[in-house]
């Protein structure tokens, strides 16, 4: 384990490397958690709820559940965010709680996810650009890449132009939802009370037991993205004070915004067409605005997805620029320009999103290291209790409300979690057990050779 001494001692940054700049602010929190947050899933995940549980009251509740089990974590991700105010993420807490090896096996997965989401997001991107303009039909790839380097030329310039953009951008996402939002309550049809009559019988006994269990992981995958604000945590002023009120307000603001949404949803279409629907909220579009209506969704998807490449890549330079401070990665990537951007580690995760475009490996990306995802969750739950124990005295500018219990619900729903992750996709958590244990030798092939560097 890391001690307290030796932690701190490792991240010190070399005046030579440059900085990252305290500039960030509670707006900048919600916005990134916002942007990152709220993408694609929430178009494609009602259909597949709606299909397990076909109940207007049970279809709301499991968003509802889903959004409690985001809140609970952000109350404990709060306390290590003001314990350990640094940015990178949650490799910081692993890192810290558990030692290098645990630091380097959440920090790779997550840069390496975060890089394929980044990818994924702007292909959808540019899948949707071409219906809704006919020149870029057929173009996916260059408008995917074009996507990705637009982005990163942008934040080059410096951490007040990422924030900046994460600023409008999920403004505009906010905007863009909440006006489709209330057209779907002011000219919605009544789907909701038409579902009564048109519903299947929801399942009974153990089949409703499994129904709700894989309904949750559907929607805790698609609330992924509430810690956006700790990556950034070294860079917010106040952190004792804004962290927790990014966080917090991020992830109500999140809950509030899938929960209208899905409500408007059943506004306007009965359960029994948004069960197995791919797209919900565009075919509810389309019942509201006639012919029009699936170029209007699209767009709104459009202006929403920007925010969430723009906070991707933001936050992969910030755990690649983490571990390369600690020594886990070469120390080119810890360098950052005046303007506070970590330029040599924004470019490495650029090139890594253009790859997975131009290979097309993202989808098979992110299932594997979807594992992780929930491995991550788990050991930051974990860090918690271990450095309440181990280090009771250190400083907590924020401490979890109604621990122990609040922390260990999250724990447990985690290790839940994470085992029927394991049992719903076998296979990709086989590879990813197998990347686990080439990960041992790989980790300590870059000790080596950051040491002699």
């Amino acid at each position: 384990m890391v001690s307290h001494a030796s932690s701190s001692a490792s991240v010190e940054d070399k005046p030579s490397r440059g900085r990252l700049l305290q500039v960030l602010g509670v707006g900048f929190g919600l916005a990134v958690i916002i942007g990152n947050t709220i993408g694609g899933g929430i178009v494609s995940t009602p259909g597949k709820i709606a299909a397990q549980l076909p109940s207007g009251w049970m279809f709301i509740s499991i968003w509802l559940a889903g959004g409690l089990y985001a809140l609970l974590g952000s109350l404990s991700i709060s306390e290590l965010g003001t314990m350990l105010p640094k940015s990178g993420g949650q490799y910081i807490f692993a890192r810290y709680a558990f030692g290098d090896y645990a630091g380097f096996i959440v920090g790779w997965s997550d840069w390496i996810s975060t890089c394929g989401a980044t990818a994924f997001i702007s292909l959808v991107i540019a899948q949707y650009s071409g219906v809704v303009f006919s020149s870029l039909a057929g173009q996916t790839k260059p408008v995917a890449m074009a996507v990705v380097i637009f982005f990163a030329v942008l934040q080059w310039r410096g951490i007040q132009w990422g924030r900046s953009t994460q600023n409008i951008s999920s403004l505009l996402k906010a905007l863009a939802f909440g006006v489709l939002i209330v057209f779907c309550f002011a000219l919605g049809g009544g789907g909701h009370t038409a579902s009564t009559a048109a519903v299947v019988e929801p399942p009974r006994g153990f089949a409703l037991f499994v129904a709700i269990i894989i309904s949750l992981q559907a929607v805790i995958y698609t609330y992924d993205g509430w810690t956006g604000a700790i990556y950034f945590s070294e860079e917010v002023t106040t952190p004792s004070r804004n962290i927790p009120r990014s966080t917090l307000g991020g992830v109500l603001a999140v809950i509030a915004i899938y929960v209208l949404i899905n409500l408007a949803t059943l506004s306007v279409l009965p359960i029994s067409e948004i069960a197995g629907s791919d797209l919900a909220l565009g075919k509810a579009a389309s019942v509201i605005f006639g012919a029009r209506g699936d170029l209007i969704f699209r767009s709104v998807m459009i202006v929403s997805m920007l925010s969430a490449v723009n906070a991707c890549q933001l936050m992969a330079s910030r755990v690649l620029f983490a571990m390369s401070r600690d020594n886990l990665f070469f120390a080119k990537a810890a360098e950052s320009n005046p303007g506070g951007t970590p330029t040599f580690a924004l470019l490495l995760g650029a090139i890594v999103a253009l790859l997975f475009i131009a290979t097309g490996t993202v989808d098979q990306v992110l299932a594997v290291t979807a594992f992780f995802f929930v491995v991550m969750y788990t050991m930051s739950f974990a860090a918690v209790f271990l450095l309440r124990r181990r280090e009771p005295d250190k400083p907590r500018p924020y401490r979890t409300p109604g621990f122990p219990w609040t922390t260990g619900t999250s724990l447990v729903g985690s290790i839940a979690f994470l085992a029927g992750a394991v049992a719903s996709d076998t296979q990709n958590s086989i590879y990813a057990l197998i990347i686990l244990g080439v990960s041992g030798p790989t980790y300590l092939i870059l000790k080596r050779v950051t040491r002699t560097t």
